[in-house]
């Protein structure tokens, strides 16, 4: 029967091994270099935050592989541009829709995903408590953080120039950046409801382990 420790070392391992492969595959000949790294750039600064603090501060796994999809859809998004990803593409012709709208999927995951992490760091190092004020400022972060990252957009594309449509992305759409703010707002709101208890019960698992 393998150990407890053999088993996290297998899975740290799968979690690199899925992130390294799919950074190697999004950088075989993206649709352009510069705006592959725009795109990457938080999965890479995220990788380096994780393995910085995994042994002083290490997280649930729920918070891990919620980071390892995150990570995959920046990528899928810097291989392709967040307006060509094919599979929309393909939704967009089938179902006769506007536009392509593999952006709002990573919209609602820059709410969703964060909300765990937000979450999981304030339980641990903060006095707040589960409840409603725990809830609020969690969603505010990650509206924040949404909003931050429609500024970093307005910025690059004001100094990039010719690079600006394709890692805005907007496609036309005259609210995209009130969307893009709206849907990670939801994503926050449904991933504190989705994962909220079962994350309680992670963390219970971790203090108890730590005692």
């Amino acid at each position: 029967m393998q150990s407890t420790k053999e088993v996290e070392r297998k899975k740290i391992i799968l979690w690199l091994l899925i992130f390294f492969a799919v950074l190697a595959w999004s950088a075989i000949k993206p649709k352009g270099y510069f705006i592959w790294f725009l795109e990457v750039a938080p999965a890479l600064a995220g990788l380096v935050i994780i393995a910085a603090t995994y042994h002083r501060f290490p997280l649930t796994k729920l918070s891990y592989w919620l980071i390892l999809i995150h990570s995959v859809i920046l990528m899928i998004g810097g291989h392709y541009t967040y307006a060509e990803v094919p599979l929309f593409n393909w939704i967009r012709d089938t179902f006769e829709l506007s536009r392509n709208h593999y952006d709002k999927v990573g919209h609602f995951a820059q709410g969703f995903i964060p909300a765990i992490i937000a979450r999981e760091v304030l339980l641990r190092t903060s006095p707040l408590k589960q409840g409603g004020w725990l809830f609020f400022i969690v969603v505010s972060i990650c509206l924040a953080i949404s909003a931050f990252y429609e500024l970093i957009e307005w910025w690059v594309a004001v100094a990039s120039g010719t690079a600006a449509d394709a890692f805005l992305g907007t496609q036309g759409y005259v609210w995209d950046t009130q969307s893009d703010m709206a849907l990670a707002l939801l994503g926050a709101v449904l991933s504190l409801f989705i994962f909220g208890k079962y994350h309680d019960r992670l963390l219970h698992g971790m203090s108890t382990k730590h005692q």
